[in-house]
């Protein structure tokens, strides 16, 4: 079965760090991935400067990116204005995400869950483009703990009801193992859509949950060049995945990927050196092999 692995790096990698890169910067970040075989970028986010200042000038970004390399630039959007912004770029996707918890829902969004699920239909079917439906917190939140998977599911597929093209299941925090990947993922598939993972890797878990959603049926995956990322509203919530590592695994296991491992690797080292500090991700330091 095809599996797709969107890099969030340009967006939920640089979201929540000290190190802010200008937009030309940001742009060049997303098309040094697209040269490494990657043809899903999410490259912006379209919230308001004051509270994510790394993520401002998203128009700008959009500016710089080519348009015709067939690689899906993808763009975060909260809310409707958001949807607006990036409409009225060459954005190719829209990517829309919630939390099911209501605690998490009003530090991030200043809504109730109910109020950001109506928010994020509203998105769905405002747009003819492809549009992902991410569900954040689902394996855990950092302010009510853990999350009933009941509640996970009813929203995976009422994005799904609502017409989003596929559902991916967000470890927000990086508490999530194998066995909430197996619990969860069987029953989000039920709702008929595509499922993916976003996963982070705040307690070494992430690739090990990436490997689970791979026997059970999952076909995306998100994952960030050198392992950068984290949430701005999240307390302790750290990288993501580093999708040089996740490559890594997914071609060893027999999954063609269309990436150019040595390449990505390429585009880690300049991110590393134009950020002024080391990633966290491990392939990128030790090499490939083989």
């Amino acid at each position: 079965m095809p599996v797709s692995i969107c890099d969030v790096g340009p967006r939920d990698g640089l979201q929540n760090d000290k190190v802010t890169l200008d937009p030309r910067t940001r742009a060049e970040l997303c098309t040094r991935l697209a040269g490494a075989g990657l043809t899903r970028i999410e490259a912006v986010s379209f919230v308001h400067p004051k509270l994510v200042p790394q993520m401002a000038g998203a128009e700008e970004v959009f500016e710089h990116l080519p348009t015709d390399d067939g690689v899906a630039y993808s763009s975060l959007v909260l809310n409707r204005k958001g949807l607006d912004r990036a409409l009225a770029t060459a954005t190719t996707e829209i990517h829309v995400a919630y939390p099911v918890t209501d605690t998490f829902a009003q530090r991030n969004q200043n809504v109730t869950v109910e109020q950001a699920a109506q928010i994020a239909t509203e998105i769905i079917q405002a747009t003819d483009l492809k549009v992902t439906a991410t569900i954040s917190v689902a394996f855990g939140c950092p302010f009510e703990g853990k999350v009933d998977p009941g509640r996970v599911i009813e929203h995976a597929h009422r994005m799904a009801e609502a017409g989003a093209d596929e559902v991916i299941l967000a470890d927000t925090i990086g508490v999530g193992t194998p066995h909430q990947v197996k619990q969860l993922v069987p029953e989000a598939l039920k709702s008929g859509k595509p499922v993916g993972l976003h996963l982070h890797n705040t307690r070494n878990t992430g690739y090990a949950n990436a490997y689970a959603g791979l026997e059970h049926g999952v076909t995306v995956f998100d994952a960030s060049v050198g392992g950068l990322g984290g949430c701005p509203f999240a307390p302790r919530a750290t990288g993501n995945i580093a999708t040089e590592d996740l490559v890594y695994l997914l071609e060893n296991e027999g999954v063609v990927t269309g990436v150019d491992l040595d390449a990505l690797i390429e585009v880690a080292h300049w991110l590393s050196a134009t950020m002024g500090k080391e990633l966290p991700g491990l392939v990128q330091r030790a090499g490939n092999f083989g």
